[in-house]
């Protein structure tokens, strides 16, 4: 697990703690960990990326891309530190536990878990909620 920012100074706390714990996530699914890189940055970065690479003109919280090989998980997860922040003030929650689910939701999708339909989405939701109680 690699940790880097872009357009922002922020980079989270407990590191090591949190890369054991993205490949506990990974092996739970019976997968290999790989290259996973969380790359953190603002709002403005990340809308660019969505503008730029997915065509869409929104913000979000994260956008991830998927260069797994079989078993082996590897991708970037580019998170909106500013989007994480706005999320966890408005749900009435800790900055740390919003980024945790963020980024355990951005691995579940490099896993093969969709949130598309509503069923995805509760079936993902549960799975976050599985996962953030391994940390």
């Amino acid at each position: 697990m690699d940790f880097f920012s872009e357009d922002t100074e922020f980079l989270p706390d407990q590191q090591e703690k949190l890369s054991q714990w993205i490949v506990k996530v990974i092996e739970s699914e019976g997968k290999t960990p790989g290259a996973v890189s969380f790359i953190f940055c603002s709002d403005e970065y990340l809308l660019k990326m969505n503008i730029d690479h997915l065509q869409h003109d929104y913000y979000t919280d994260i956008i991830t891309f998927d260069y797994c090989e079989g078993p082996v998980i590897s991708g970037d997860l580019f998170i909106s530190v500013d989007r994480v922040r706005e999320n966890a003030a408005d749900l009435s929650i800790a900055f740390e536990e919003e980024l945790h689910r963020v980024m355990v939701h951005g691995v579940l999708h490099l896993l093969g878990h969709g949130d598309k339909t509503e069923p995805e989405q509760k079936a993902i939701r549960a799975r976050e909620d599985g996962c953030l109680a391994l940390l």
